[in-house]
């Protein structure tokens, strides 16, 4: 499988800022001139106990979330006695600084941030809603990105990657899938990333989106002449279909007892590789790849249930 892998480990604090103003009701109060600090993780971290003057553990590559909590301490706290503690925080290198509830920066924690150049936000949302949504897209940005060639299809709920040599039917056969009420979610080129460290998600360019090339007709919007629920925008990957070319005395799998699979941005997918002929109808034997995947995802796997019953016969017991 020819791929182009992708590992982001680090964002700019002003790629946060752009994509995360409108969601997370941004307002830069200070530190415009250096948004160009990386933020290495993708967590946010509360600096409570940093506050206290207990540095160990401190995690200094997240971006810091001062709640009403920590708010309330520096205002309660000596000023002389805050401030030094906050330099301290300042010198470990930190990406930036966010204060939830739309609370006001007291002006010590304003001179510290303008005179470290560290960029100082403040938003509307609580602190666990800003957590979270934060996270998400912090997660979003991180993941590790990899691009296949490969047709993504939603196939009765199941993300099927349908995978083959330059013209042995792929289009077709995701075509013919279309016909039947499936969707599209990738064309040719499947851009996939790794979200929440074990689920893949595959994607299409936005330039692509809702587009198929079929040899000899060209490229069609597949949503104009199915609808548009012929057309996904993203889809979990739960399967990997590859198509080769049958040959007399090709080793085909006859039981299915043995699950193979494909490594894919650290995950194993269900790998099912299928031979081709002509008159053989690629896309029902995709679909139903697809239906079996589905019951295996829901605990149930007719090749073994067939074994164990064999087995159970073969023994003088009861099937």
């Amino acid at each position: 499988m020819k791929t182009s892998d992708k590992i982001i480990e680090s964002i700019s604090v002003r790629e946060f800022y752009n994509a995360c103003r409108e969601p997370l009701e941004l307002e830069l109060v200070a530190g415009e001139e250096n948004l160009d600090r990386m933020i290495r993780e993708k967590s946010l971290n509360r600096p409570a106990l940093a506050l206290t003057g207990y540095f160990r553990f401190f995690a200094s590559r997240r971006i810091q979330l001062f709640g009403a909590g920590e708010m309330g301490f520096i205002r309660d706290s000596d000023p002389q006695v805050i401030e030094i503690v906050l330099r301290q925080i300042a010198k470990k290198n930190i990406p930036c600084i966010l204060i939830s509830r739309n609370l006001a920066p007291t002006p010590v924690l304003t001179k510290v941030a303008k005179e470290f150049k560290i960029p100082l936000f403040r938003s509307t949302l609580k602190s666990k809603t800003l957590t979270t949504e934060a996270t998400l897209i912090l997660e979003e940005h991180f993941a590790a990105r990899k691009s296949v060639h490969g047709t993504l299809m939603d196939i009765r709920g199941v993300g099927t990657l349908l995978r083959g040599e330059s013209g042995i039917g792929k289009s077709e056969c995701a075509l013919a899938l279309i016909e039947r009420g499936f969707s599209l979610v990738a064309d040719d080129l499947t851009y996939l990333r790794l979200l929440r460290d074990h689920e893949v998600v595959g994607k299409s360019s936005d330039l692509s989106r809702g587009y198929m090339e079929c040899r000899g007709i060209g490229i069609i919007d597949v949503a104009k002449l199915f609808g548009v629920h012929s057309v996904r925008v993203e889809k979990r990957l739960d399967l990997i279909i590859t198509f080769i070319s049958w040959t007399p005395g090709i080793e085909e799998e006859r039981t299915g007892l043995d699950q193979e699979y494909m490594e894919i941005l650290g995950q194993k997918i269900p790998h099912s590789v299928i031979p081709v002929r002509p008159g053989r109808d690629m896309a029902r034997l995709a679909e139903v790849a697809a239906m079996v995947q589905a019951f295996r995802l829901l605990g149930h796997d007719s090749a073994k249930e067939f074994n164990e019953r064999l087995i159970r016969q073969m023994s003088g017991g009861t099937v």
